[in-house]
């Protein structure tokens, strides 16, 4: 009697593992929701209006508010005080709010409305080095008010990111954790192949119409919430049981000076803005880019394209446990920047060249091995550079440089598109050449840092090619 008495729910295979679902459900639809216009650039076009620089606009404008307002570190202090059950809910209806107001924009409730007429004499920001916001004079109404629901709903997405993971943490810690991660990241990833396969599909059924998918996918994100919702429920349960939330060190300003001194910590920040900023802002184009180079329609580029966060899904668990008992971390970020950069130079170069859908399936499967390798190698590395007592700020930090990179790169991709397609006016006939280019080079700028951080290492012995387990 005793023993039952002691026994917790998420001693339960099943309720730890349903909770687990419950949170990585609401995950995966956020993954949806936040590339759901990707593979609709062309209809983007041609229904309202968007150029590659108004698109670029809007794929930047998500983390805005992260930047900017440091909307991070607000919502790692919110998860703090006010624990996993609330901030859950609390992302769960700022992405859904956020995804609203971005469906309405690109909507026909939107066209002729008095919001429209509005948002066209609203925001029109000289397009000046001192304009940072994703506005700009010119730029569509739709586009303005989608970037408005778009900053809303990165803010949820991101606070929904730490929430999960502190989630995952008191439900697993003792058990199955990692691999209870690396489900969660796998079902996530799912999201994207989802929306690159199914987005063109919905989009195109008679009469066509780009803002249908993102109604699906504001849908699914109702599901997400309730998904939240009978987690809390859950989750004040355990509490009522005498479980404690693990919690990081809560950031402090006075941590920063720590932080920036310490030259290994620029490196592998530096090396993941790069990075990073290589694979998202891509994801945003590679739809469009296919279609250029391959003549293919949306659904067809999409086919394509699937395999990337697919086969990034199944290798990452498999990767991560050699890491975890071979070690070699350094050389896997060595090698998965080399791979980066072979596959961006094949769509720069060989792509537009043979219009070969072998070359864009083998450069799109080398993108997926890279996006595994270096995540993999990269996070785990962290805690052997950083003073334990800092690790928390030290991820508050790489995390908002992280975001800079992909706030800014959308567009700046957007804006090299245009400028080195005058006069093209066509979705379908854009050279992708110099943004491939363009990604290449932060591959081999990612390529320098990864093999600096080599260097470091054997010269300091932080680790990084030691497995994370110890025998």
């Amino acid at each position: 009697m005793k023993e039952a008495i002691q026994r917790k729910i998420n001693d339960s295979a099943a309720a730890r593992w349903t909770a687990l679902v419950l949170l990585a459900s609401a995950m995966f639809f956020g993954y949806i929701f936040m590339d759901i216009l990707s593979p609709l650039q062309e209809l983007l076009q041609v229904q309202r209006g968007w150029d590659p620089v108004a698109y670029g606009r809007y794929a930047g404008s998500e983390t805005f508010l992260n930047v900017f307002v440091f909307f991070l570190i607000f919502a790692g202090i919110i998860l703090d005080k006010m624990g996993v059950r609330f901030t859950a809910i609390l992302s769960g209806a700022v992405m859904l709010c956020g995804a609203s107001i971005n469906y309405f924009a690109v909507s026909d409730m939107f066209i002729g409305s008095s919001i429209e007429h509005f948002m066209q004499n609203a925001l029109n920001l000289p397009n000046a080095w001192w304009n940072v916001t994703p506005f700009y004079e010119g730029m569509p109404a739709s586009a303005k008010m989608s970037a408005i629901g778009f900053m809303f709903f990165g803010c949820g997405v991101e606070m929904a990111g730490i929430t999960v993971s502190r989630g995952i943490v008191k439900w697993f810690k003792g058990k199955e954790m990692a691999l209870a991660m690396g489900v969660e990241m796998a079902i996530a990833r799912i999201g994207v192949a989802v929306v690159v396969l199914g987005a063109p599909v919905v989009a195109n059924i008679a009469p066509v119409n780009v803002s249908r998918p993102v109604a699906v996918a504001v849908l699914l994100l109702l599901i997400g919430l309730i998904s939240f919702i009978v987690y809390a429920f859950m989750d004040k349960k355990l509490d009522e049981q005498g479980a404690e939330e693990e919690k990081d060190d809560p950031f402090k300003v006075s941590d920063l000076g720590k932080i920036f001194s310490s030259k290994v910590f620029w490196i592998v920040s530096l090396l993941c803005v790069l990075y990073y900023s290589a694979i998202f802002p891509f994801q945003k184009y590679a739809i469009n880019m296919l279609q250029c180079n391959l003549g293919y329609t949306a659904e067809q580029a999409g086919q394509v394209f699937f395999v990337f966060p697919l086969g990034a899904a199944a290798i990452t668990p498999f990767l991560g446990n050699f890491l975890d008992r071979r070690g070699k971390g350094a050389t896997m970020l060595i090698f998965g920047a080399i791979l980066m950069i072979v596959c961006h130079l094949s769509f720069a170069l060989l792509l537009p060249a043979t219009k070969s859908t072998a070359i864009a399936y083998a450069g799109i499967i080398l993108l997926g091995i890279s996006f595994s390798l270096v995540p993999a190698a990269l996070w785990p590395s962290v805690p052997k550079l950083v003073d334990s007592k800092l690790l928390g700020s030290a991820y508050a930090v790489i995390f908002w440089i992280q975001n800079i990179g992909l706030y800014s790169f959308p567009m700046i991709i957007g804006s090299v598109l245009v400028s080195t397609n005058p006069g093209v006016t066509n979705p379908l006939e854009y050279n992708y050449t110099v943004p491939m280019l363009l990604f290449a080079s932060l591959g081999l700028l990612a390529l320098l840092l990864g093999l600096w951080l080599k260097i470091e290492d054997k010269r300091k012995g932080y680790g990084l090619e030691l497995p994370n387990i110890k025998k």
